[in-house]
């Protein structure tokens, strides 16, 4: 059995709590919080150990893995030190504030060989995997251009003095919503490798920005456009999607369906000319636990399965964000330049 530890539980730490607890190759046997009344929950309702210093908790029990999903400005001394501890980990994304802290990161993880998985969900959403397939075999013939988009609800009033309101604490719409997107372009089309303008808005927040818009150049040579905004109320929760165009035709795809169009029919894929539609619900992965989405829990096995058979997963590694924070950095350093 795998011993599990869990830091953080917030949203996100409270939803990997559940999907870890009800792995049946897991036992979770400590949480870490600075939350007396969410510990108090679980040393009633579970057999979980409580901690609210996440070293104690390292340093008592004997853990195989840990998930981390607290601020980003914490996750880089929590990483550091369950690594050192020769600690599998999970983080939550954005991976870290830093380049340099990311950097020293991925070099412990690799000197040490412990498995390392960064929270990006996206990737284990069926129809952004179909897009990254359908790319791959080249249904769109040569690439012309991308868009990477995001909005939701987040920020929809005058708001401040909360960690949304700090960039030294991770907030903002950059390192918070605009991650997923830079991300999902990163792995789905070709990493970023030059910033060739941006724009970072603020609409309602103090201090940080609400909308992220930037023209990218990917390795390829494929040009495209970011478009993220999470203060826009017309959309009830957060909406990703991308957008490629190609000589052969163009495919628009969100977490809940992919569209391709076609200039000439494709046998191969058994798809038509015009307009062909794909829906999640033949595309979902199928998983034993389902909390907020399949999505969550298809990361976690896949990250639990990784440290079951001892080898690194090639979904989300540690490099993979590291590159992300970095091109985050970049649209930061070409904003400063406007």
């Amino acid at each position: 059995m795998i011993k599990a530890g869990i830091i953080g539980l917030g949203k996100m730490g409270l939803s990997h709590a559940a999907i870890v607890g009800a792995n049946p190759s897991v036992d979770l046997v400590a949480v870490c919080d600075t939350s007396s009344l969410v510990l108090s929950g679980f040393k009633k309702y579970t057999n979980s150990k409580t901690y609210s210093d996440y070293k104690k908790m390292i340093d008592r029990e004997d853990l195989d893995l840990v998930v981390i999903a607290t601020p980003t400005k914490l996750h880089y001394p929590m990483v550091k030190y369950a690594l050192g501890k020769n600690i599998h980990v999970f983080c939550e994304k954005p991976f870290s504030l830093t380049r340099e802290e990311g950097e020293e990161l991925v070099a412990l993880a690799r000197q040490k060989s412990l498995i390392n998985q960064v929270g990006y969900h996206n990737h284990f959403i069926g129809t952004f995997r179909e897009l990254k397939r359908l790319l791959q075999q080249n249904v769109l013939g040569d690439l012309v251009h991308f868009s990477g988009e995001a909005y939701g609800p987040v920020v929809t009033k005058e708001k401040g003095g909360t960690w949304r309101s700090k960039s030294s604490e991770g907030g903002g719409c950059l390192f918070d919503y605009a991650s997923h997107v830079l991300n999902l372009i990163q792995e789905v089309l070709g990493r970023p490798t030059n910033i060739n303008g941006s724009f970072l808005k603020s609409i309602f927040s103090k201090g940080v920005e609400d909308a992220v818009y930037s023209l990218l150049t990917l390795e390829s040579g494929l040009t495209g456009t970011l478009l993220v905004n999470w203060s826009d109320e017309t959309y009830r929760k957060m909406s990703t999607s991308i957008t490629v165009q190609g000589k052969k035709g163009k495919i628009i795809c969100d977490a809940t369906e992919i569209k391709i169009y076609l200039k000439e029919a494709n046998a191969k894929e058994n798809l038509e000319k015009g307009w062909n539609i794909k829906w999640i619900t033949d595309l979902a992965i199928p998983v034993d636990f389902y909390l907020r989405g399949e999505e969550y829990s298809a990361q976690i096995d896949y990250f639990i399965e990784n440290v079951k058979q001892k080898k690194q997963g090639v979904i989300n590694t540690f490099e993979q964000g590291l590159y992300t924070d970095k091109v985050i950095e970049m649209i930061v350093d070409k904003t400063k330049m406007n």
